[in-house]
């Protein structure tokens, strides 16, 4: 994720997009593998002045779950309670983003104590500056390997999530490699495609590469860098039929986690969340059902 101010839209959604909420509301409970989450970072914003309204158009919208981003409108110390709500509107929690202090030892015990009530075991490190550098990769993986190892024993997993940094260099060679190399089988290996795709990589390389290990994965829309396009889901040039075949049959990935960092062509942040998700599905109704 990285910071992105929109500018404020003085129009509603379209029509389009509010016949999106009334479709998905019918396939809001179809079974999918993997499972279809949304990333809350892509409509910070919404979620901030209506959390609760926010998620019930997202659950329409067909997702099956949600990762959070440190907002939990009125629930930020209702973990239980957040968890009924989320039941209630048929999401689950797909995960979390945090940052590595929360989960130092003064932080570790109230962290994990909210997200197993919230019934969430994936918790994933949404960045860390020394990931910029092979010995800083080193240091970090280290860190996390000892923070994985006590998560695992309380039944959840540690992972890591890269911009553009990690996947710099050489294959086989970038900082992406380094931390999954010195981390154990079980740490998950949050790509996001977008911002592999960014540094002019292959994310279905990196699926690959390291099998069962994409236990959750960010599908988002980016184009290489110094080139430019419409930011949606299916109106870009990634291989999402390839790579969904990738994440099935070798990733292990059990979400794919929508995210938005961008809002083109005027579009707000959930009007370009529903334009990504329709992009997928379109991607996912041409392939065999699983």
């Amino acid at each position: 994720m990285k910071t992105y101010q929109r500018k404020a839209l003085a129009f509603p959604l379209t029509l389009s997009v509010t016949l999106c909420f009334t479709l998905g509301a019918a396939a809001a409970h179809a079974s999918t593998s993997p499972l279809l989450g949304v990333q809350l970072w892509s409509v910070k914003d919404e979620v901030k002045q209506d959390f609760e309204g926010t998620l019930d158009k997202l659950a329409k919208l067909g997702f099956q779950g949600v990762e959070f981003a440190g907002e939990f409108g009125k629930y930020k110390a209702d973990p239980a309670g957040l968890k009924a709500f989320l039941r209630k509107k048929g999401l689950q929690c797909a995960g979390a983003h945090m940052r590595v202090d929360q989960l130092n030892a003064a932080n570790f015990k109230p962290t994990t104590d909210f997200y197993k009530q919230l019934g969430c075991d994936h918790l994933i490190i949404s960045m860390d500056d020394r990931a910029a550098s092979k010995d800083g990769s080193t240091e970090l993986a280290k860190e996390l390997s000892a923070l994985s190892a006590k998560l695992d024993a309380q039944g959840m997993k540690l992972g890591y999530h890269n911009h553009e940094v990690e996947m710099l260099g050489d294959k086989g060679q970038t900082n992406w490699d380094v931390l999954a190399k010195n981390t154990p089988k079980n740490f998950i290996l949050q790509q996001d495609v977008g911002w592999t795709t960014y540094a002019g990589k292959d994310p279905i390389d990196f699926v690959k590469e390291y099998p069962g290990r994409t236990v959750t994965t960010h599908y988002k829309a980016k184009f290489v860098k110094g080139t430019e396009g419409v930011s949606i889901i299916g109106q870009d040039k990634t291989d999402w039929a390839g790579l969904t075949k990738a994440v099935r049959s070798v990733g292990g990935t059990k979400w794919i986690i929508v995210e938005q960092e961008e809002y083109p062509n005027g579009m707000g942040q959930l009007e370009s969340v529903a334009a990504s998700m329709r992009g997928l599905q379109a991607v996912l109704a041409k392939l065999p059902a699983r």
